[in-house]
């Protein structure tokens, strides 16, 4: 991640939530929007609920995004792949939701080829347990021989999920797992899945790029809506699992 900052970046004051609007974003690094503030609930969901990440490594403050495009998954539009669809129907995986959260939050933070170090820092993984203790975050779980071998984590307001991290220890255990969420999501009306920004990875998903204006309505539009059910599921049901 990038260091670079500029004079025209808000600093947050971490006793009063309130966000610049995110039309101010930085061109470069794209979407840096402000520093500081804090990581309670109360900072997050207020930063969510408008389409706004943290993101920081260990020796820098609290940077917080609003890239441009970005990405996202429209669950009741999106086809995986035949490959992808044939090892689902082939039921290697067994899929939970909620299960073994802070597993999959220390799976994310693990090292990963090519890279060094990790964004979710201490401070990180504790604000997102305090969130899914809240209820507000939930993980997926990918198993295998009573293992767990892959997973992904968000958040959910409303209609949207904001996904954050995923990670694998054996092949195709974290597709299976997003597969999973988004047939899930999709039983439920879920419109938007957030995935900030795009990778091959995600594209290989089903992710797409759209404008922060194209983004931002169809999320004002999500938050809107109904949650999803609480608690969620133990685990997806099988029959969206068996869906073509």
């Amino acid at each position: 991640m990038s260091n670079d900052t500029d004079e025209t970046l808000s600093l947050l004051d971490p006793d009063t939530i309130a966000f610049p609007d995110t039309s101010a974003a930085l061109r470069d690094p794209n979407g840096l929007l402000a520093i500081g503030g804090d990581l309670t609930p109360e900072w997050l969901i207020a930063a969510y609920r408008r389409g706004i990440f943290p993101w920081f490594s260990d020796d820098q403050p609290i940077l917080w995004w609003s890239p441009s495009p970005r990405c996202i998954v429209r669950p009741d539009t999106v086809r995986f792949s035949r490959s992808l669809r044939k090892v689902i129907r082939q039921g290697r995986y067994q899929l939970t939701f909620d299960q073994a959260f802070e597993q999959v939050l220390e799976g994310c933070a693990g090292p990963r080829a090519q890279e060094s170090g990790t964004w979710i820092t201490d401070e990180m993984h504790d604000a997102y347990l305090a969130m899914h203790h809240l209820g507000h975050a939930h993980s997926v779980e990918a198993w295998l021989d009573g293992k767990l071998v892959g997973g992904l984590y968000g958040l959910a307001m409303g209609r949207v999920f904001f996904g954050e991290s995923m990670f694998h220890r054996a092949t195709d255990a974290s597709k299976v797992a997003f597969a999973g969420l988004v047939r899930q999501l999709a039983s439920w009306g879920c419109e938007l899945i957030d995935c900030q920004v795009s990778n091959p990875h995600l594209s290989s998903l089903g992710a797409i790029e759209v404008s922060r204006e194209v983004f931002e309505r169809l999320l004002n539009a999500g938050i809107a809506a109904p949650a999803f059910p609480s608690p969620w599921p133990a685990a997806p049901a099988p029959e969206l699992l068996a869906q073509p």
